[in-house]
């Protein structure tokens, strides 16, 4: 027999990695805001662990403490994986689960959801559908499967859409909400700190980006961990900086690649100004204020159609197809060649300005919380028999 929720449990909402909290923001805020209040329990699942960057998150989205945190740390994705379900069951049987609500695309995603679903709990997913097609890229592997197990499916993209239909997921589990990230993104823009007063504090010549700059962000390990893919994108950056001063935060990951592989003289370049990893405020300010970003990240994809800031994806595909169809990013893969000639293009006036898609106008949270409220509530309601 199925055992049913209590409606008294908490939603589990889980957290792992840093692009989650920008997109869990808005939502606990939204389900706080829902008449009747939408009770929620925050799960932190340590697959990022770096304490100081962390809290500095939590405090720039105005995230609460996470009431649990598992702890988990770095390991392969098998093991990662394996040892956030082994510490999640366990806050199912202490707290109860009303829902277990996951975002985005990281092993803690497809963890929580793989422990719900053998629960009997409902898997709600927000982001859903987002599809590069690259089977070699973990992510793509956990939305899939995510997907599959999730009973509620939200979308950012009317395109995703068919996708899940494509892959046999029933059109009454999808609802299109909009984009959380962009919630975060205008609710976070007036508090964004300036570049100036970044580079300042970081003890940089506000003067080196007087004229205008890029932001250049790499830490996909398809970039990074090759050491000949490595010096290609790095030298095309280089050409780049000539034109324009690049202000290149540099992921651990790429920093600890480009040490190990004796590489790291490539950015003694006076076009680098280069910075650690930075807080959501201060990536927010750069963004908003530079002539392009290159990147390889997803959710930067996203945000730089939001902000109207042509934006050069250094991969070869792209799950956000609608940032490319009608928002301002380019694909220029590998290609030293093209990432050249596109920043060329962009410094002519010739950069992509796009517009910004559909409901993603900051409300996207307010209509996951009324549609699952509504869910939820029909799916609790006692039944004659």
């Amino acid at each position: 027999m199925t055992v049913m929720p209590s409606p008294e449990a908490p939603i589990l909402c889980v957290v792992g990695a840093r692009p989650n909290y920008m997109k869990m923001a808005p939502i606990i805020r939204a389900f706080a805001a829902h008449e009747p209040p939408l009770a929620i329990l925050l799960v932190h699942t340590g697959q990022h662990y770096d304490t100081a960057m962390n809290a500095r998150l939590f405090a720039d989205l105005d995230l609460p403490r996470p009431d649990v945190n598992l702890e988990v740390g770095s390991a392969s994705h098998a093991v990662q994986t394996a040892e956030i379900m082994k510490r999640f069951e366990p806050v199912i049987d202490q707290h109860g689960a009303r829902a277990v609500l996951v975002v985005g695309d990281v092993n803690s995603t497809l963890a929580c959801a793989l422990v719900a679903a053998k629960r009997d709990v409902p898997v709600i997913h927000v982001e859903a559908g987002l599809r590069s097609y690259d089977r070699r890229m973990p992510e793509e592997i956990n939305r899939v499967l995510t997907d599959q197990l999730a009973d509620i499916l939200y979308t950012t993209e009317r395109s995703a859409h068919a996708n899940l239909e494509r892959e046999g997921i029933a059109s009454e589990r999808i609802a299109f909400v909009g984009n959380v990230m962009i919630d975060s993104l205008l609710g976070n823009l007036p508090k964004a700190v300036a570049p100036e007063v970044l580079l300042r504090e970081a003890g940089v010549d506000p003067a080196r980006i007087a004229e205008g700059y890029g932001v250049v962000t790499l830490h996909r390990p398809s970039n990074v961990d090759d050491p000949e893919r490595l010096v290609t994108i790095v030298g095309a950056l280089a050409q780049v900086s000539r034109r324009l001063p690049l202000v290149f935060t540099l992921h651990p990951r790429t920093r600890n690649n480009l040490e190990r592989f004796g590489l790291f003289e490539l950015l003694d370049n006076p076009g680098f100004v280069i910075l650690p990893p930075q807080g959501y405020l201060e990536m927010l300010g750069l963004m908003a204020g530079a002539t392009m970003v290159l990147t390889d990240s997803g959710g930067i994809q996203e945000e730089t159609t939001a902000l109207g800031v042509p934006c050069l994806t250094i991969r070869e595909n792209t799950e956000r197809p609608i940032t490319v169809e009608q928002g301002t990013n380019t694909l220029v893969g590998l290609d030293p060649q093209a990432i050249v000639a596109t920043a060329e293009s962009v410094l002519a006036g010739q950069g992509k300005r796009g517009r910004v898609p559909e409901y993603w106008d900051g409300k996207a949270a307010e209509r996951i919380a009324a549609h699952l409220a509504g869910w939820l509530a029909e799916r609790e309601r006692p039944t004659l028999r």
